[in-house]
């Protein structure tokens, strides 16, 4: 029998900073990322996460996250959902009485996640390369207490989005998140799209990014 001091998952890094996404954007978090991802986004920043890492229990998981006393953990990869151990890590966190976000591709079947978990679920847009990974029925498992995120290229991908909202009625599931590749869509240029077509999406901009630049542990 599987037990959280036998059950291991391969980890790329565990570090504490400040969440830069999403609506719990500025709070202090621990990050657990999870080594491997079957997807190739072309805008990806987190290729290093691709291979390597340490074979790490859930047990001493929860020791390293509890060595930062904070109350919010996110789990994020690569794609963490990759690693089947994944659905323990997030049950033995929440039952650890931490806030939990899931940042996911969406790729890959969310039904086994824990429902006490926020899940973070990309919609891949044309410009990621990754389109046909999208995996529609996930739409079934989102409640309010969700986030759908759209990191968009260009004003393709920002149109695209904007049907694929309107289609399937995305606003009446949970809250959207609109995201500009860094370095490569102009912030203020997304801002003037939203607030000419008064969408209802939460616009950000990689916090973390602005304050460090890019690189692990951030």
């Amino acid at each position: 029998m599987q037990t959280l001091e036998t059950t291991t998952l391969r980890i790329s890094e565990i570090f504490f900073s400040l969440q830069g996404e999403t609506s719990r954007v500025g709070l202090p978090t621990v990050f657990v990322r999870l080594t491997g991802c079957p997807l190739r986004c072309g805008y990806c920043d987190t290729a290093y996460a691709f291979t390597g890492g340490d074979n790490i229990s859930i047990s001493e998981i929860l020791n390293q996250v509890a060595h930062y006393k904070t109350h919010y953990v996110t789990v994020t990869g690569g794609e963490p959902l990759a690693q089947k151990a994944c659905l323990s890590l997030l049950t033995a966190l929440c039952d650890a009485q931490y806030s939990v976000s899931l940042e996911t591709s969406g790729a890959l079947e969310l039904s086994g996640v824990d429902t006490r978990v926020c899940k973070v679920m990309d919609i891949k847009t044309p410009g990621s390369g990754e389109m046909t990974k999208n995996n529609w029925s996930n739409l079934a498992y989102l409640t309010q207490q969700d986030e759908i995120k759209f990191v968009l290229c260009d004003e393709a991908d920002y149109q695209w989005a904007c049907e694929i909202i309107h289609n399937k009625q995305l606003q009446q599931i949970c809250p959207i998140l609109f995201s500009p590749v860094h370095g490569k869509l102009d912030p203020a240029i997304l801002a003037a799209w939203i607030l000419r077509d008064k969408l209802s999406v939460r616009m950000q901009i990689q916090l973390h990014k602005l304050l460090w630049g890019e690189g692990p542990g951030r």
